[in-house]
C-alpha cells in the first residue's frame, strides 16, 4: 500500500471502526490519536487544515465502509449523454450524489435526475459498479463506491437548481469541461457501450 491518501484513509477507518468497538478508556485514547494523524495527513494532500478534515469526518462513525456515490446516465436517440453543470465548480457531470437512507439506489438515481436536471426518468438497469481508487480520477478524501444506472426519460421538466445550474445532451466527442472528481471521458464512453450492447461492468 504505496498510494499515501489510501494509507490515511485506511488509518481513519481503523480508527473510526477502533472507536466504536473499543471499551478501555486507553484504547480509545489511541484511536483517538490514531484519527488526528490520519486527518493531518489528508489534509496535507488536500491541502486543508486537519481542522476541517476532521469535521468532514464527524458524522462518520461505526463500523467504516466506503460511501455510495449513485448516478444516471440518460442517452437520447443520438447517442448524447444528457449532464448537468455542478454549480459550485462549474464544471460537468452525470446527474447524481450520495445514497440516501430509506430509498434504494435506483430510486436514488432517478430522484437525482429528476432534482437536477429536471427530466423524470424510468431505472431500466445497472450499468457499472466502480471502485473510485481504481480509476484515474481526482484524489478523493472518502473510499467511494460509484454506481450507475440507465435511466429512460419519461417527462421533461425543470430541476430544482439547488446543486446544478445548467443542463445538456453532449455528444462524446463534444464533452464540456467534466468534474473529473465525480466522472472520466472513459467511463462515459464505456457507459455508451453498455447501454447500446448491453451488459454490466464493475471492479
Amino acid at each position: 500500500m504505496n498510494d499515501p491518501i489510501e494509507q490515511a484513509r485506511r488509518l481513519l477507518a481503523i480508527a473510526q471502526t477502533g472507536l466504536h468497538f473499543a471499551k478501555d478508556k486507553f484504547d480509545q485514547q489511541r484511536y483517538r490519536e490514531i484519527e488526528q494523524m490520519a486527518h493531518d495527513q489528508l489534509g496535507q494532500m488536500a491541502d486543508l487544515p486537519g481542522e476541517q478534515v476532521a469535521k468532514l469526518f464527524a458524522h462518520e462513525t461505526g463500523y467504516a465502509n466506503p460511501k455510495l456515490d449513485v448516478r444516471c446516465a440518460v442517452f437520447n436517440e443520438q447517442g448524447q449523454v444528457l449532464l448537468v453543470r455542478e454549480a459550485a465548480e462549474g464544471l460537468w457531470s452525470l446527474p447524481g450524489g450520495w445514497a440516501d437512507i430509506g430509498s434504494t439506489p435506483a430510486e436514488c438515481a432517478a430522484r437525482e435526475v429528476l432534482e437536477e436536471s429536471g427530466y423524470r426518468v424510468r431505472i431500466t438497469r445497472l450499468l457499472a459498479v466502480w471502485d473510485m481508487r481504481k480509476h484515474p480520477h481526482d484524489p478523493q478524501l472518502f473510499h467511494i463506491w460509484k454506481l450507475v444506472f440507465a435511466g429512460e426519460i419519461l417527462e421533461a421538466g425543470e430541476g430544482d437548481g439547488l446543486e446544478t445550474d445548467g443542463v445538456g445532451f453532449f455528444a462524446l466527442d463534444a464533452l464540456p469541461a467534466l468534474s473529473t472528481g465525480r466522472i472520466l471521458p472513459q467511463q462515459l464512453r464505456q457507459l455508451a457501450e453498455l447501454h447500446e450492447l448491453g451488459g454490466t461492468v464493475f471492479d
